[in-house]
């Protein structure tokens, strides 16, 4: 089975293709946020470097947030228009999922993804016999409240993406049992896995948008109108 997968959610532009679980051709750009100029061209290299083109691809991945709500919007309509021309499956993956995927050592792993303030979009897993398994719900909490959850578990806790480095200090004072590792930003690839492994156990993940949170202008237009009561 040929995977692409593409990743719009952060500042990297990524597309990845695998067979299987195998990776074929990755290309990344660190650009800043201008996904919608640069995705398509990225995707049309990466099938000339790989002799393949979108009628070889059986499954088409992408991730649905948390992260920049352009960026989630680009690549979630990139893959829909994919999926609807040629009836190709197609499934997002929480990019707190697929942070959890650059970590291979078994065990628990926090996944955070920096939302300002103070705050962090939260997920944790468990990691056993190849199996990442979501203990805590996908939620956008300020930090303090994410240590108070993760204080009862006892085992180690592996942390992951760029809430982990933004926070560090403040998790390593909390947290007795606590790693971090250099691998912070979304891979593509392993987005390909996890898409992969939810297609093939039947999990009917929707391609919508994950957001958590309201967008900075509906919190703005929200203060403003509960400042006009």
């Amino acid at each position: 089975m040929k995977v692409l997968s593409i990743s719009t959610s952060s500042k990297l532009c990524a597309v990845s293709i695998l067979e299987n679980s195998n990776l074929i051709k990755e290309k990344i750009l660190d650009s800043g946020l201008t996904h919608s100029e640069k995705l398509l061209p990225l995707i049309d290299d990466v099938f000339k470097e790989t002799n393949l083109n979108l009628k070889d691809i059986d499954l088409l991945v992408c991730d649905k947030g948390p992260g920049s709500f352009t960026g989630i919007r680009i690549g979630i309509s990139t893959v829909m228009a994919f999926s609807d021309s040629l009836n190709i499956p197609s499934i997002g993956i929480s990019s707190l999922e697929a942070l959890a995927y650059n970590v291979k050592n078994p065990g628990l792993i926090c996944s955070l993804i920096d939302a300002k303030n103070s705050n962090s979009y939260f997920a944790l897993y468990k990691l056993e016999n190849n199996v990442y398994t979501l203990l805590e719900k996908f939620c956008a909490e300020h930090i303090d409240t994410i240590i108070d959850i993760l204080k009862k578990y006892n085992e180690k806790i592996t942390f992951i993406g760029d809430g982990a480095i933004y926070y560090k200090e403040i998790i390593k004072q909390a947290i007795e049992k606590c790693e971090f590792v250099d691998n912070n930003e979304i891979n593509s690839y392993n987005l390909g896995l996890a898409g992969l492994y939810n297609y093939k156990i039947g999990n009917k993940n929707d391609i919508l948008p994950l957001y958590l949170r309201k967008t900075q202008a509906e919190r703005m237009l929200e203060a403003k109108l509960n400042g006009n009561k």
